[in-house]
Protein backbone atom coordinates (compact mmCIF):
# COMPACT_ATOMS: atom_id res chain seq x y z
CA UNK A 1 0.00 0.00 0.00
CA UNK A 2 1.31 3.56 -0.54
CA UNK A 3 -0.60 6.95 0.42
CA UNK A 4 0.30 10.04 -1.10
CA UNK A 5 -0.45 13.65 0.41
CA UNK A 6 -0.97 17.00 -1.20
CA UNK A 7 0.17 19.97 1.37
CA UNK A 8 2.42 20.27 4.45
CA UNK A 9 -0.26 19.88 7.34
CA UNK A 10 1.08 17.14 10.00
CA UNK A 11 -2.45 16.53 11.12
CA UNK A 12 -3.75 15.84 7.39
CA UNK A 13 -0.68 13.55 6.85
CA UNK A 14 -1.65 11.65 10.01
CA UNK A 15 -5.25 11.75 9.11
CA UNK A 16 -4.28 10.27 5.60
CA UNK A 17 -2.54 7.22 7.14
CA UNK A 18 -5.17 5.98 9.88
CA UNK A 19 -7.62 6.10 6.77
CA UNK A 20 -5.50 4.26 4.89
CA UNK A 21 -4.61 2.12 7.21
CA UNK A 22 -8.44 1.53 7.72
CA UNK A 23 -9.17 1.17 4.08
CA UNK A 24 -6.17 -1.44 4.09
CA UNK A 25 -8.52 -3.78 6.01
CA UNK A 26 -11.56 -3.57 4.49
CA UNK A 27 -10.79 -5.96 1.04
CA UNK A 28 -13.77 -5.31 -1.39
CA UNK A 29 -15.20 -8.52 -2.20
CA UNK A 30 -13.67 -9.51 -6.00
CA UNK A 31 -17.38 -9.47 -7.47
CA UNK A 32 -18.32 -6.17 -6.19
CA UNK A 33 -16.56 -2.06 -7.56
CA UNK A 34 -16.49 -1.23 -3.96
CA UNK A 35 -18.44 -1.59 -0.46
CA UNK A 36 -20.46 0.79 1.50
CA UNK A 37 -18.52 1.19 4.01
CA UNK A 38 -15.18 2.32 1.72
CA UNK A 39 -17.43 4.20 -0.06
CA UNK A 40 -18.54 6.35 3.64
CA UNK A 41 -15.36 6.29 4.87
CA UNK A 42 -13.97 8.27 1.35
CA UNK A 43 -17.02 10.57 1.61
CA UNK A 44 -16.53 11.52 5.14
CA UNK A 45 -12.79 12.00 4.64
CA UNK A 46 -13.54 14.26 1.60
CA UNK A 47 -16.05 16.35 3.59
CA UNK A 48 -13.60 16.88 6.45
CA UNK A 49 -10.19 18.21 4.71
CA UNK A 50 -12.41 19.51 1.22
CA UNK A 51 -10.06 17.45 -0.96
CA UNK A 52 -10.76 14.50 -3.06
CA UNK A 53 -9.01 11.08 -2.14
CA UNK A 54 -8.63 7.99 -4.54
CA UNK A 55 -8.12 4.68 -4.27
CA UNK A 56 -6.41 2.05 -6.79
CA UNK A 57 -7.95 -1.23 -6.10
CA UNK A 58 -6.55 -4.84 -7.62
CA UNK A 59 -8.77 -7.42 -8.72
CA UNK A 60 -8.81 -9.23 -5.90
CA UNK A 61 -10.42 -6.38 -4.24
CA UNK A 62 -7.48 -5.58 -2.09
CA UNK A 63 -6.75 -1.89 -1.89
CA UNK A 64 -3.14 -0.95 -3.31
CA UNK A 65 -2.88 2.52 -3.01
CA UNK A 66 -4.40 5.33 -0.91
CA UNK A 67 -3.50 8.90 -2.11
CA UNK A 68 -5.31 12.75 -1.33
CA UNK A 69 -5.44 15.97 -4.01
CA UNK A 70 -6.82 19.38 -3.70
CA UNK A 71 -10.57 20.09 -4.30
CA UNK A 72 -10.36 19.93 -7.68
CA UNK A 73 -8.40 16.63 -8.85
CA UNK A 74 -6.02 13.98 -8.02
CA UNK A 75 -2.62 13.04 -8.78
CA UNK A 76 -2.10 9.39 -9.49
CA UNK A 77 0.92 7.52 -8.16
CA UNK A 78 3.06 5.68 -10.55
CA UNK A 79 2.07 2.66 -11.05
CA UNK A 80 4.34 1.06 -13.15
CA UNK A 81 3.44 -1.63 -15.96
CA UNK A 82 1.41 -4.01 -14.15
CA UNK A 83 -0.22 -5.88 -16.58
CA UNK A 84 1.82 -5.52 -19.89
CA UNK A 85 0.97 -6.81 -23.39
CA UNK A 86 -1.56 -6.62 -26.26
CA UNK A 87 -5.12 -5.87 -25.72
CA UNK A 88 -4.50 -6.37 -20.95
CA UNK A 89 -5.97 -3.87 -18.98
CA UNK A 90 -4.28 -2.17 -16.28
CA UNK A 91 -5.46 -4.65 -13.16
CA UNK A 92 -6.54 -2.20 -11.31
CA UNK A 93 -9.78 0.33 -10.83
CA UNK A 94 -9.63 3.84 -9.32
CA UNK A 95 -12.23 4.70 -7.32
CA UNK A 96 -11.93 8.65 -5.80
CA UNK A 97 -14.81 11.10 -4.50
CA UNK A 98 -15.84 14.63 -6.09
CA UNK A 99 -16.38 17.21 -4.01
CA UNK A 100 -19.23 19.21 -5.81
CA UNK A 101 -21.70 16.48 -7.29
CA UNK A 102 -19.83 16.58 -10.73
CA UNK A 103 -19.44 14.01 -13.32
CA UNK A 104 -16.32 12.36 -14.61
CA UNK A 105 -13.63 14.84 -15.47
CA UNK A 106 -11.90 14.90 -18.33
CA UNK A 107 -8.64 14.33 -16.17
CA UNK A 108 -10.67 11.30 -15.19
CA UNK A 109 -11.14 9.81 -18.74
CA UNK A 110 -7.65 10.41 -19.72
CA UNK A 111 -6.12 9.01 -16.76
CA UNK A 112 -8.41 5.83 -17.94
CA UNK A 113 -7.20 5.85 -21.31
CA UNK A 114 -3.38 6.21 -20.26
CA UNK A 115 -3.08 4.06 -17.44
CA UNK A 116 -5.30 1.85 -19.18
CA UNK A 117 -7.20 1.02 -16.12
CA UNK A 118 -9.98 -1.24 -15.78
CA UNK A 119 -12.44 1.25 -14.69
CA UNK A 120 -12.88 4.67 -13.14
CA UNK A 121 -15.77 5.64 -10.53
CA UNK A 122 -16.35 9.31 -8.86
CA UNK A 123 -18.65 9.29 -5.39
CA UNK A 124 -20.18 12.15 -5.11
CA UNK A 125 -21.67 13.07 -1.53
CA UNK A 126 -24.53 15.05 0.15
CA UNK A 127 -24.19 17.68 2.92
CA UNK A 128 -24.06 15.32 5.55
CA UNK A 129 -20.95 13.53 3.91
CA UNK A 130 -22.76 10.36 2.98
CA UNK A 131 -22.30 8.78 -0.08
CA UNK A 132 -24.93 9.35 -3.27
CA UNK A 133 -24.40 8.74 -6.52
CA UNK A 134 -21.76 6.50 -8.52
CA UNK A 135 -20.20 7.71 -11.95
CA UNK A 136 -18.26 5.11 -13.97
CA UNK A 137 -16.38 4.66 -16.88
CA UNK A 138 -14.71 1.87 -18.95
CA UNK A 139 -12.77 1.78 -22.09
CA UNK A 140 -14.30 0.90 -25.25
CA UNK A 141 -12.20 -1.36 -28.85
CA UNK A 142 -10.66 0.95 -31.13
CA UNK A 143 -13.34 0.84 -33.52
CA UNK A 144 -15.50 3.25 -31.32
CA UNK A 145 -15.87 6.67 -31.79
CA UNK A 146 -15.01 7.81 -28.52
CA UNK A 147 -11.79 5.75 -26.38
CA UNK A 148 -14.61 5.50 -23.41
CA UNK A 149 -17.92 4.56 -22.15
CA UNK A 150 -19.41 6.49 -19.94
CA UNK A 151 -21.99 4.79 -18.17
CA UNK A 152 -25.41 6.39 -16.35
CA UNK A 153 -25.12 7.44 -12.77
CA UNK A 154 -26.52 5.48 -9.87
CA UNK A 155 -26.77 5.38 -6.01
CA UNK A 156 -23.69 4.02 -4.79
CA UNK A 157 -25.94 0.99 -3.22
CA UNK A 158 -27.59 0.07 -6.42
CA UNK A 159 -24.15 -0.17 -7.92
CA UNK A 160 -24.56 -3.71 -9.61
CA UNK A 161 -21.73 -3.67 -11.88
CA UNK A 162 -19.23 -7.53 -11.83
CA UNK A 163 -15.65 -5.41 -12.44
CA UNK A 164 -14.50 -9.32 -13.16
CA UNK A 165 -16.83 -9.75 -15.21
CA UNK A 166 -16.69 -6.78 -17.40
CA UNK A 167 -13.15 -6.73 -17.59
CA UNK A 168 -12.86 -10.12 -19.12
CA UNK A 169 -15.43 -9.03 -22.18
CA UNK A 170 -13.31 -6.06 -22.64
CA UNK A 171 -10.16 -7.55 -22.79
CA UNK A 172 -11.57 -10.31 -25.01
CA UNK A 173 -12.69 -7.53 -27.03
CA UNK A 174 -9.15 -5.98 -26.78
CA UNK A 175 -7.76 -9.53 -27.88
CA UNK A 176 -9.84 -10.39 -30.83
CA UNK A 177 -9.38 -6.62 -32.37
CA UNK A 178 -5.51 -7.16 -31.92
CA UNK A 179 -5.35 -10.57 -33.55
CA UNK A 180 -7.23 -9.26 -36.05
CA UNK A 181 -5.03 -6.74 -36.51
CA UNK A 182 -1.68 -8.73 -36.53
CA UNK A 183 -3.37 -11.52 -38.67
CA UNK A 184 -4.20 -8.29 -41.58
CA UNK A 185 -1.15 -7.33 -42.08
CA UNK A 186 1.54 -9.32 -39.46
CA UNK A 187 3.42 -5.91 -38.42
CA UNK A 188 3.48 -3.56 -35.73
CA UNK A 189 1.30 -1.07 -35.59
CA UNK A 190 2.51 2.63 -35.12
CA UNK A 191 1.39 5.79 -35.01
CA UNK A 192 2.84 8.65 -36.73
CA UNK A 193 3.23 12.09 -35.39
CA UNK A 194 4.29 14.85 -37.95
CA UNK A 195 5.09 18.27 -37.08
CA UNK A 196 5.32 21.27 -39.16
CA UNK A 197 6.96 24.17 -38.31
CA UNK A 198 6.59 27.41 -39.37
CA UNK A 199 8.52 28.42 -42.05
CA UNK A 200 9.18 24.62 -43.42
CA UNK A 201 9.95 24.26 -47.48
CA UNK A 202 8.16 21.21 -47.62
CA UNK A 203 4.25 20.40 -47.64
CA UNK A 204 2.98 18.45 -44.58
CA UNK A 205 1.42 16.12 -46.62
CA UNK A 206 4.24 15.38 -48.72
CA UNK A 207 6.51 14.62 -45.71
CA UNK A 208 3.80 12.20 -44.06
CA UNK A 209 3.27 10.11 -47.80
CA UNK A 210 7.74 9.90 -47.24
CA UNK A 211 7.32 8.52 -44.05
CA UNK A 212 4.53 5.88 -44.66
CA UNK A 213 6.87 4.84 -47.11
CA UNK A 214 9.50 4.64 -44.82
CA UNK A 215 7.50 2.55 -42.56
CA UNK A 216 6.03 0.52 -45.76
CA UNK A 217 9.74 -0.56 -46.09
CA UNK A 218 10.81 -0.90 -42.47
CA UNK A 219 7.80 -3.81 -42.28
CA UNK A 220 5.53 -0.93 -39.79
CA UNK A 221 2.07 -0.74 -39.88
CA UNK A 222 0.51 2.59 -39.94
CA UNK A 223 -2.66 2.70 -37.83
CA UNK A 224 -2.87 6.38 -37.49
CA UNK A 225 -1.34 9.65 -38.53
CA UNK A 226 -1.44 12.92 -36.14
CA UNK A 227 -0.13 16.16 -37.39
CA UNK A 228 0.58 19.53 -35.83
CA UNK A 229 1.76 23.03 -36.89
CA UNK A 230 3.69 24.83 -34.65
CA UNK A 231 5.92 28.11 -35.02
CA UNK A 232 8.79 25.84 -33.05
CA UNK A 233 8.57 22.41 -31.44
CA UNK A 234 8.56 22.33 -28.04
CA UNK A 235 11.37 21.86 -25.92
CA UNK A 236 10.31 18.87 -23.88
CA UNK A 237 7.46 17.36 -25.35
CA UNK A 238 8.35 18.19 -29.21
CA UNK A 239 4.37 18.67 -29.65
CA UNK A 240 3.32 19.92 -26.24
CA UNK A 241 1.52 18.05 -23.24
CA UNK A 242 -1.88 18.57 -24.30
CA UNK A 243 -1.07 17.08 -27.82
CA UNK A 244 0.85 14.34 -26.37
CA UNK A 245 -2.18 13.15 -24.38
CA UNK A 246 -4.06 13.39 -27.03
CA UNK A 247 -1.61 11.28 -29.47
CA UNK A 248 -1.12 8.54 -26.12
CA UNK A 249 -5.12 8.25 -26.36
CA UNK A 250 -5.54 7.09 -29.81
CA UNK A 251 -2.75 5.19 -29.64
CA UNK A 252 -4.02 3.15 -26.87
CA UNK A 253 -7.71 2.88 -28.61
CA UNK A 254 -5.63 1.29 -31.84
CA UNK A 255 -4.01 -1.05 -30.04
CA UNK A 256 -0.44 0.48 -31.71
CA UNK A 257 2.80 0.38 -29.67
CA UNK A 258 4.76 2.59 -31.40
CA UNK A 259 5.22 6.37 -31.64
CA UNK A 260 6.77 7.65 -34.73
CA UNK A 261 8.04 11.08 -34.43
CA UNK A 262 8.80 13.34 -37.65
CA UNK A 263 10.93 15.41 -37.77
CA UNK A 264 13.87 14.52 -35.33
CA UNK A 265 13.74 14.35 -31.46
CA UNK A 266 16.70 15.60 -28.98
CA UNK A 267 17.97 13.27 -26.66
CA UNK A 268 16.09 15.19 -24.01
CA UNK A 269 12.88 14.91 -26.12
CA UNK A 270 12.90 11.69 -26.83
CA UNK A 271 13.26 10.75 -23.25
CA UNK A 272 11.02 13.05 -21.67
CA UNK A 273 8.06 11.43 -24.16
CA UNK A 274 9.13 7.98 -22.69
CA UNK A 275 8.65 8.72 -19.57
CA UNK A 276 5.16 10.34 -20.40
CA UNK A 277 4.07 6.85 -21.98
CA UNK A 278 4.55 2.93 -21.95
CA UNK A 279 4.59 3.38 -25.65
CA UNK A 280 7.87 2.93 -27.56
CA UNK A 281 9.18 6.16 -29.12
CA UNK A 282 11.52 6.56 -32.27
CA UNK A 283 11.96 9.26 -34.48
CA UNK A 284 12.91 9.68 -38.45
CA UNK A 285 16.12 8.57 -38.35
CA UNK A 286 15.68 5.90 -36.23
CA UNK A 287 13.75 4.44 -38.53
CA UNK A 288 16.18 5.48 -41.63
CA UNK A 289 18.62 3.51 -39.41
CA UNK A 290 16.41 0.69 -38.94
CA UNK A 291 16.00 0.13 -42.69
CA UNK A 292 19.54 0.23 -43.70
CA UNK A 293 19.88 -2.29 -40.83
CA UNK A 294 17.84 -5.01 -42.55
CA UNK A 295 19.03 -4.02 -45.68
CA UNK A 296 22.53 -4.20 -44.99
CA UNK A 297 23.50 -7.54 -46.35
CA UNK A 298 27.62 -7.40 -46.86
CA UNK A 299 30.49 -7.06 -44.14
CA UNK A 300 31.03 -3.47 -45.50
CA UNK A 301 27.20 -2.87 -45.06
CA UNK A 302 27.05 -4.02 -41.56
CA UNK A 303 29.62 -2.23 -40.69
CA UNK A 304 28.56 0.89 -41.76
CA UNK A 305 25.21 0.74 -40.03
CA UNK A 306 26.50 -0.37 -36.85
CA UNK A 307 28.50 2.82 -36.63
CA UNK A 308 26.02 4.54 -37.68
CA UNK A 309 23.42 3.45 -34.99
CA UNK A 310 26.08 3.54 -32.47
CA UNK A 311 27.01 6.76 -33.07
CA UNK A 312 22.86 7.99 -33.15
CA UNK A 313 22.48 5.93 -30.05
CA UNK A 314 25.25 7.04 -27.65
CA UNK A 315 23.85 10.63 -26.47
CA UNK A 316 20.54 9.00 -26.09
CA UNK A 317 21.97 6.46 -23.66
CA UNK A 318 20.55 7.39 -20.31
CA UNK A 319 20.51 5.53 -17.08
CA UNK A 320 17.61 3.20 -15.54
CA UNK A 321 18.99 3.26 -11.94
CA UNK A 322 22.48 3.99 -9.96
CA UNK A 323 23.06 0.39 -8.94
CA UNK A 324 27.02 0.03 -9.21
CA UNK A 325 27.98 -3.04 -11.37
CA UNK A 326 31.35 -3.74 -10.45
CA UNK A 327 33.75 -2.19 -8.02
CA UNK A 328 37.24 -1.29 -8.61
CA UNK A 329 40.15 -2.14 -6.76
CA UNK A 330 43.87 -1.09 -6.20
CA UNK A 331 45.49 1.67 -5.39
CA UNK A 332 43.94 4.65 -6.54
CA UNK A 333 41.18 2.59 -7.73
CA UNK A 334 38.96 2.59 -4.77
CA UNK A 335 35.47 4.05 -3.98
CA UNK A 336 31.84 3.60 -5.90
CA UNK A 337 32.94 2.51 -8.87
CA UNK A 338 31.72 2.83 -12.30
CA UNK A 339 27.80 3.28 -12.91
CA UNK A 340 26.02 1.08 -15.38
CA UNK A 341 25.34 4.20 -17.49
CA UNK A 342 29.08 5.34 -17.67
CA UNK A 343 30.14 1.58 -18.51
CA UNK A 344 27.60 1.85 -21.21
CA UNK A 345 28.69 4.93 -22.15
CA UNK A 346 32.74 3.56 -22.29
CA UNK A 347 31.79 0.08 -24.32
CA UNK A 348 29.93 2.08 -27.37
CA UNK A 349 32.77 4.35 -27.75
CA UNK A 350 35.22 1.47 -27.64
CA UNK A 351 32.87 -0.09 -30.18
CA UNK A 352 32.44 3.06 -31.87
CA UNK A 353 36.57 3.27 -31.99
CA UNK A 354 36.83 -0.23 -33.34
CA UNK A 355 34.20 0.44 -36.15
CA UNK A 356 35.56 3.69 -37.10
CA UNK A 357 39.30 1.44 -37.62
CA UNK A 358 37.36 -1.27 -39.59
CA UNK A 359 35.80 1.03 -41.73
CA UNK A 360 39.26 3.19 -42.68
CA UNK A 361 40.90 -0.20 -43.92
CA UNK A 362 37.76 -0.63 -46.09
CA UNK A 363 38.47 2.89 -47.20
CA UNK A 364 41.93 1.47 -48.04
CA UNK A 365 41.33 -1.25 -49.89
CA UNK A 366 38.59 0.31 -52.02
CA UNK A 367 41.12 3.25 -52.75
CA UNK A 368 43.93 -0.11 -54.10
CA UNK A 369 41.15 -0.99 -56.27
CA UNK A 370 40.16 2.44 -58.04
CA UNK A 371 43.86 2.69 -58.06
CA UNK A 372 43.86 -0.46 -60.67
CA UNK A 373 41.00 0.85 -62.58
CA UNK A 374 43.11 3.81 -62.90
CA UNK A 375 46.13 2.26 -63.93
CA UNK A 376 43.70 0.10 -66.38
CA UNK A 377 42.13 3.59 -68.07
CA UNK A 378 38.77 3.07 -67.83
CA UNK A 379 36.17 5.64 -67.47
CA UNK A 380 33.76 5.76 -64.17
CA UNK A 381 29.92 6.56 -64.33
CA UNK A 382 28.23 6.32 -61.33
CA UNK A 383 24.69 6.67 -60.61
CA UNK A 384 22.96 8.83 -58.14
CA UNK A 385 19.41 10.09 -57.17
CA UNK A 386 16.96 9.99 -54.71
CA UNK A 387 15.94 6.73 -53.55
CA UNK A 388 13.42 4.42 -55.20
CA UNK A 389 13.92 6.71 -58.37
CA UNK A 390 14.97 3.54 -60.38
CA UNK A 391 18.68 3.92 -60.21
CA UNK A 392 18.89 0.70 -59.97
CA UNK A 393 16.69 -0.84 -62.74
CA UNK A 394 18.44 1.79 -65.11
CA UNK A 395 21.88 -0.40 -64.50
CA UNK A 396 20.27 -3.73 -64.83
CA UNK A 397 18.81 -2.27 -68.33
CA UNK A 398 21.86 -0.91 -69.35
CA UNK A 399 24.37 -3.77 -68.21
CA UNK A 400 22.38 -7.02 -68.07
CA UNK A 401 23.74 -6.60 -64.48
CA UNK A 402 21.16 -8.53 -62.11
CA UNK A 403 21.62 -6.29 -59.43
CA UNK A 404 18.64 -6.39 -56.70
CA UNK A 405 15.36 -4.12 -57.60
CA UNK A 406 12.82 -4.03 -55.38
CA UNK A 407 9.80 -1.05 -54.93
CA UNK A 408 11.03 0.05 -51.43
CA UNK A 409 13.40 2.82 -50.07
CA UNK A 410 16.93 2.12 -49.86
CA UNK A 411 16.96 -1.84 -51.50
CA UNK A 412 20.46 -1.02 -52.53
CA UNK A 413 23.18 0.35 -49.60
CA UNK A 414 26.44 -1.14 -51.14
CA UNK A 415 27.62 0.00 -54.30
CA UNK A 416 27.21 -2.06 -57.25
CA UNK A 417 29.62 -1.89 -60.26
CA UNK A 418 28.99 -3.09 -64.07
CA UNK A 419 31.22 -3.19 -66.79
CA UNK A 420 29.51 -1.62 -69.77
CA UNK A 421 31.00 -1.83 -73.76
CA UNK A 422 30.46 0.16 -76.39
CA UNK A 423 31.38 -0.40 -80.10
CA UNK A 424 34.83 0.66 -81.24
CA UNK A 425 35.95 -1.37 -78.35
CA UNK A 426 35.17 0.82 -75.81
CA UNK A 427 34.46 0.39 -72.03
CA UNK A 428 33.39 2.01 -68.80
CA UNK A 429 33.16 1.22 -65.06
CA UNK A 430 29.06 2.14 -64.18
CA UNK A 431 28.04 1.97 -60.27
CA UNK A 432 24.58 2.32 -58.32
CA UNK A 433 25.37 3.81 -54.89
CA UNK A 434 23.04 4.06 -52.39
CA UNK A 435 20.14 6.48 -52.25
CA UNK A 436 19.83 9.75 -50.93
CA UNK A 437 17.06 11.06 -48.95
CA UNK A 438 15.73 14.91 -47.23
CA UNK A 439 17.69 15.63 -44.40
CA UNK A 440 19.56 12.26 -44.44
CA UNK A 441 21.15 11.29 -40.87
CA UNK A 442 24.43 13.48 -40.45
CA UNK A 443 25.26 9.61 -38.73
CA UNK A 444 24.37 7.48 -41.86
CA UNK A 445 26.40 10.21 -44.27
CA UNK A 446 29.81 9.88 -41.67
CA UNK A 447 29.28 6.23 -41.59
CA UNK A 448 29.05 6.05 -45.63
CA UNK A 449 31.15 7.99 -46.08
CA UNK A 450 34.22 5.35 -47.38
CA UNK A 451 31.10 3.81 -49.71
CA UNK A 452 30.27 7.67 -51.08
CA UNK A 453 33.94 8.06 -51.53
CA UNK A 454 33.14 5.99 -54.79
CA UNK A 455 31.58 8.52 -56.58
CA UNK A 456 34.50 11.33 -55.90
CA UNK A 457 36.61 9.35 -58.49
CA UNK A 458 33.94 9.77 -60.62
CA UNK A 459 34.44 11.13 -64.31
CA UNK A 460 30.36 11.29 -65.05
CA UNK A 461 27.51 11.62 -62.99
CA UNK A 462 23.97 10.72 -64.00
CA UNK A 463 21.12 11.62 -61.55
CA UNK A 464 17.81 9.61 -62.27
CA UNK A 465 14.97 11.72 -61.02
CA UNK A 466 10.94 9.89 -60.90
CA UNK A 467 9.58 12.93 -62.79
CA UNK A 468 6.10 10.96 -61.81
CA UNK A 469 7.13 11.69 -57.49
CA UNK A 470 4.62 14.24 -57.02
CA UNK A 471 7.63 15.93 -55.39
CA UNK A 472 10.16 15.43 -58.29
CA UNK A 473 12.30 19.23 -58.00
CA UNK A 474 12.58 18.87 -54.14
CA UNK A 475 14.02 15.29 -54.35
CA UNK A 476 16.45 17.08 -57.12
CA UNK A 477 17.03 19.64 -55.12
CA UNK A 478 17.54 17.39 -52.11
CA UNK A 479 20.24 15.08 -53.96
CA UNK A 480 22.39 17.81 -55.23
CA UNK A 481 22.32 19.19 -51.71
CA UNK A 482 24.15 15.96 -50.25
CA UNK A 483 26.48 16.14 -53.34
CA UNK A 484 27.24 19.56 -52.65
CA UNK A 485 27.50 18.81 -48.80
CA UNK A 486 30.25 16.21 -50.02
CA UNK A 487 32.04 18.21 -51.78
CA UNK A 488 31.00 17.01 -55.16
CA UNK A 489 28.84 19.40 -56.67
CA UNK A 490 31.43 20.01 -59.27
CA UNK A 491 31.23 16.64 -61.03
CA UNK A 492 30.08 15.99 -64.91
CA UNK A 493 26.80 15.05 -64.47
CA UNK A 494 23.61 14.09 -66.75
CA UNK A 495 19.92 14.53 -65.27
CA UNK A 496 17.79 11.89 -66.21
CA UNK A 497 14.51 11.99 -65.93
CA UNK A 498 12.78 8.54 -65.27
CA UNK A 499 9.26 6.94 -65.31
CA UNK A 500 7.84 8.29 -68.43
CA UNK A 501 5.43 5.92 -68.44
CA UNK A 502 3.91 6.81 -65.81
CA UNK A 503 3.14 10.24 -67.39
CA UNK A 504 1.04 11.29 -70.67
CA UNK A 505 3.38 13.63 -73.10
CA UNK A 506 2.10 16.89 -72.08
CA UNK A 507 2.53 15.54 -68.34
CA UNK A 508 6.21 14.66 -69.05
CA UNK A 509 6.86 18.15 -71.06
CA UNK A 510 5.21 20.53 -68.26
CA UNK A 511 7.10 18.73 -65.67
CA UNK A 512 10.93 18.49 -67.99
CA UNK A 513 10.45 22.18 -69.41
CA UNK A 514 12.63 24.02 -66.49
CA UNK A 515 15.58 21.23 -67.27
CA UNK A 516 16.99 22.23 -70.95
CA UNK A 517 18.76 19.25 -70.47
CA UNK A 518 17.33 16.17 -68.93
CA UNK A 519 16.87 13.33 -70.77
CA UNK A 520 13.98 11.36 -70.04
CA UNK A 521 13.16 7.81 -70.58
CA UNK A 522 11.29 4.59 -68.72
CA UNK A 523 14.22 1.92 -67.09
CA UNK A 524 12.56 -0.49 -68.08
CA UNK A 525 12.38 0.08 -71.63
CA UNK A 526 16.04 -0.55 -72.90
CA UNK A 527 14.79 1.25 -76.54
CA UNK A 528 14.71 4.48 -74.33
CA UNK A 529 18.00 4.11 -72.98
CA UNK A 530 19.63 4.37 -75.88
CA UNK A 531 20.01 8.34 -76.38
CA UNK A 532 21.45 8.60 -72.06
CA UNK A 533 24.20 5.78 -74.00
CA UNK A 534 24.70 7.86 -76.89
CA UNK A 535 25.34 11.48 -74.30
CA UNK A 536 27.46 9.62 -72.40
CA UNK A 537 29.64 8.18 -75.24
CA UNK A 538 30.19 11.83 -76.19
CA UNK A 539 30.65 12.86 -72.72
CA UNK A 540 33.53 10.21 -71.92
CA UNK A 541 34.84 10.19 -75.42
CA UNK A 542 36.86 12.78 -77.77
CA UNK A 543 38.48 11.60 -80.99
CA UNK A 544 38.93 8.69 -79.96
CA UNK A 545 40.19 9.62 -76.24
CA UNK A 546 38.64 9.07 -73.57
CA UNK A 547 38.54 12.02 -71.24
CA UNK A 548 38.90 11.38 -67.44
CA UNK A 549 39.52 13.19 -64.41
CA UNK A 550 42.39 15.07 -63.24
Amino acid sequence: MASRVSGNSQGLKASVLRLAERIYRRRVRPHRVLSAELATSLCQFSKETGRQIGVLIGRRGTPEHVFVGDANRLWLPDVGRLRAGRGRLRGLRLVHTHLRNEPLSNDDLTDLALLRLDLVVAVTSNSDGHPQLAHCAHLLPEDAVTPWRVLEAVPVHELDIDPLKLVQSLEEEFARASQARVAADGQHQAVLVHISARGSSRSPEACVAELRELCRTAGVGVADVMTQRRHALDARYAVGRGKLEEIVLRANQLGAELLIFDPDLTPAQARAISEATELKVIDRSMLILDIFAQHAKSRDGKLQVELAQMRYTLPRLVAKNTMMSRLMGGIGGRGPGETKLEINRRRARDRIAKLERQLQEVARQRGRRRELRARRGLPVVSIVGYTNAGKSTLLNTLTRGGALVEDKLFATLNPTSRRLRFPRERELIINDTVGFIHDLPKELVSAFRATLEEISETDLLIHVADISADEYRDQIAAVRRVLHDLGLSDLKSVLVFNKIDRLDREEQYERSRPYKEALLLSALEQESTRPLLALVETRLWQEGKPVLRG
